[in-house]
């Protein structure tokens, strides 16, 4: 059983990343500029963030931050946005979800610069996606696709089974999959809470990926022999064994499951930080685009 490691390979990118932005500033050009829009103290989010900006930063990008309270309205916060989408010294910027339940999250979105949108969540984008042109990519599903290709996992001609359909991973994960590229190249299904026999059609799975987002979901049963499995979960299970009181699990049950795997991502080190190096790589394809560089 291989471990695909998200962190080491995470950090190649992220090496990667700083050697060219050290170049550019060589050059005489300004750093990318990553922002990002929190509202609220959600603790996930609080982490995410924290976590976005410690990275900008071992990268050499510059990273700002425009913190509002829960009670902001839709209407200010439409402003920021329009502020972010004119200023020219923002490369791209992400808006944190979730946003409170006054807040239309699909307006928010739409009000995002297309050519901004290093989240990958703008109809326009996720339009070209879906006709195969140049698109920012949501950042996990970009993010596994790097996975996957850096790690060596054949992907042509496999059967890949997508456990979720959101627009955030399902959806955009199977159309990437699908794609006419050397790194693609899969035939794909997409199961959901609807889905009959969706055991019988995990099983099915050279390339499994679990994004439904219900700890341990992913058992041993529905797995075959031999599979390549990648985890998008990430949960805090009560665990009083633990100095923290709690427990990082995936959507998989790791302990049964990777006995049969040829390879699977851990929880945690796997397919989370690979969505902070796609942000980042977001974020250089978003500065290419707006800087002349000679």
């Amino acid at each position: 059983m291989k471990l695909i490691d998200g962190k080491t390979i995470s950090e190649e990118i992220k090496k990667e990343i700083a050697s060219e932005v050290a170049s550019l500033i060589d050059k005489g050009y300004r750093a990318p500029h990553m922002a990002a829009i929190l509202v609220g103290h959600d603790g996930a989010s609080e982490t995410y963030i924290a976590s976005k900006e410690r990275n900008c930063r071992a990268v050499g990008m510059t990273s700002s931050l425009y913190r509002y309270e829960e009670n902001i309205s839709e209407k200010e916060l439409l402003e920021v946005i329009s502020f972010l989408n004119q200023d020219e010294e923002v490369d791209g910027f992400i808006i944190q979800l979730p946003l409170p339940k006054h807040i239309n999250v699909d307006r928010v979105i739409a009000a995002v610069s297309p050519d901004k949108d290093i989240d990958g969540f703008h109809p326009v984008n996720m339009g070209r996606l879906a006709l195969g042109e140049d698109a920012f990519v949501p950042a996990t599903p970009c993010g596994i696709m790097e996975l996957l290709k850096r790690a060596g996992i054949e992907t042509a001609g496999k059967k890949c089974v997508v456990l979720g359909r959101s627009n955030i991973v399902g959806t955009p994960m199977a159309l990437l999959m699908s794609r006419n590229n050397p790194h693609a190249n899969a035939t794909v299904t997409i199961c959901h809470s609807k889905t009959k026999n969706l055991k019988e059609e995990a099983l099915q799975a050279d390339i499994l990926v679990a994004a439904l987002g219900k700890p341990g979901f992913v058992t041993a049963d529905m797995v075959k022999e031999g599979a390549v499995v990648v985890d998008v979960g990430i949960h805090r299970i009560e665990d009083s064994g633990k100095p923290s009181g709690y427990r990082i699990v995936g959507d998989v049950d790791y302990d049964k499951v990777a006995p049969k795997c040829a390879a699977i991502t851990p929880v945690p080190g796997g397919v989370g930080p690979m969505t902070i190096a796609a942000l980042l790589m977001n974020t250089m394809k978003a500065y290419r685009k707006r800087v002349k560089i000679q």
